[in-house]
């Protein structure tokens, strides 16, 4: 039971860092405004990570185009992790470094959000993409761990989870996520007027 106990208490400890951090909490806040606003544009909002973060990309973008808390429209959100055919077709073809900068240069536009995920920071595909969505005057909101790697210097907004562990990490990045999911459904959606469609 103790190894069990044990990551409890790193998990809860890890929160506890997050409640007393001033900068990951204004973080989440500035990225709910920036999503909410491109959003409301009409824009969309673009995500890519490795691994476990691919996960979270698509985790956060079935989120938005499904529903969080309660039934609401549909909302514009495309996880880059998610077309086998293009993953590996621009892999092959530009190298793995490419699959998401590609992707952002095709289907990228002003105004819309790239929500790039690397737990290090320094993921190379990661940059690649945020570097793309510069070139397209898309915003940049980068989710990363408590070093904040090379992203740190070139997102509009950096949420560093404050942990050095990848799973702990990874564990603030969807919390810090759906508390954006939800702060962006009420925005959008008042939850009285959406209960009474």
């Amino acid at each position: 039971m103790n190894p069990i106990i044990e990551y409890l208490r790193r998990s809860r400890d890890v929160v506890e860092a997050a409640l007393g951090d001033r900068d990951f909490i204004a973080a989440i806040a500035k990225s709910v405004e920036l999503v909410a606003g491109a959003l409301a544009r009409g824009n969309k909002i673009l995500l890519a990570g490795n691994g476990g973060s691919a996960a979270d990309a698509q985790h956060i973008a079935a989120e938005l185009v499904g529903r969080f808390d309660y039934d609401r429209a549909p909302l514009a959100a495309v996880a880059l992790t998610t077309d086998s055919s293009a993953l590996t077709a621009i892999g092959n073809d530009y190298g793995y470094e490419e699959v998401f900068a590609r992707q952002v240069a095709a289907l990228g536009a002003k105004g819309d959000v790239l929500l790039a995920i690397s737990t290090s920071g320094r993921s190379p595909n990661v940059l690649r993409a945020i570097a793309a969505a510069r070139r397209k005057g898309l915003a940049v909101i980068g989710f990363t761990g408590e070093a904040g790697g090379e992203m740190a210097a070139i997102c509009d907004v950096v949420l560093k989870a404050p942990a050095g562990s990848t799973p702990l990490i990874q564990q603030m990045h969807i919390t810090a996520a759906h508390i954006l999911c939800s702060l962006v459904e009420e925005r959008l959606f008042p939850r009285e007027a959406a209960a009474s469609r």
